[in-house]
């Protein structure tokens, strides 16, 4: 008996169901929070916060901050930051359980070992995200670093191996699927290079201190930050035609 099966039959004889949500609403809620306060956070530093957002040691001119100095460094953009990385973790949290599902519908069984590592992985960059955006690079630097590189590396593993999943064991396509299946290719290509970019203007700027090569890491950064929440929203197109169950005893996607 399948998982969406023996959950229907929880609902049918235990009366055991609570809601239900379509899930590409929640999908497109759970990222809508952090795009708005990501958003936000850059826009106030610039008109509010412009000369001290933009230095850095080499006392260079820039025109961009960093995104952590954006979201971590003053008021009220790190409380705005704070709050929406809170209020999005507990649906963000559950969608790696819901892409699992997902994938075990969609996927031929051969790749079940690849999609555990996968849900691993996303779960992981979830947490990265949050730890570091309670711990910020001016609250505790070494916390701040240790979660960003991590989220960064699970991130691309991640994103990789889902398109890799959908690209080698898929059982079959639908218009809408090859539609979210293309976006996410782009997508990581576009992240990926924003990321080799971003590392090269940063050791540029450390070694050579130019003018605003550190803006150019900065705008680099928020390409990376931006295809990273297009690529997870790419999910209200995967989960279009689903709804989110809540029950007493656990959760389910279903067709209806």
């Amino acid at each position: 008996m399948s998982v969406q099966a023996r959950y229907r039959l929880l609902y049918d004889e235990k009366d055991s169901f609570i809601f239900k949500l379509p899930f590409s609403k929640l999908s497109l809620l759970t990222v809508t929070l952090p795009l708005v306060a990501f958003l936000f956070c850059i826009i106030y530093s610039i008109i509010f916060n412009f000369e001290s957002v933009n230095k850095t040691h080499c006392n260079v001119y820039n025109f961009l901050p960093s995104v952590s100095s954006a979201i971590g460094g003053y008021s009220p953009q790190k409380e705005v930051w704070t709050w929406a990385i809170f209020l999005h973790a507990v649906p963000r949290l559950c969608i790696p359980i819901m892409y699992f599902q997902y994938n075990s519908e969609a996927l031929y069984p051969r790749a079940f070992s690849i999609m555990v590592v996968a849900s691993f992985l996303n779960t992981v960059e979830n947490i990265a995200l949050i730890v570091l955006s309670f711990y910020t690079s001016s609250d505790n630097y070494p916390v701040h670093r240790r979660a960003f590189i991590t989220f960064i590396i699970c991130s691309e593993l991640y994103m990789l191996l889902l398109v890799y999943l959908h690209t080698r064991y898929r059982k079959y396509l639908t218009e809408i699927d090859k539609v979210s299946l293309n976006l996410k290719k782009k997508l990581v290509f576009i992240n990926i290079i924003s990321i080799l970019v971003a590392t090269y203007c940063f050791i540029r700027h450390n070694s050579s201190c130019e003018d605003y090569v550190y803006s150019f890491f900065a705008f680099c950064e928020y390409i990376v930050v931006l295809t990273n929440m297009a690529f997870h929203m790419t999910a209200a197109l995967d989960f279009k035609n689903r709804h989110l169950h809540i029950y007493k005893c656990g959760v389910c996607l279903s067709p209806r």
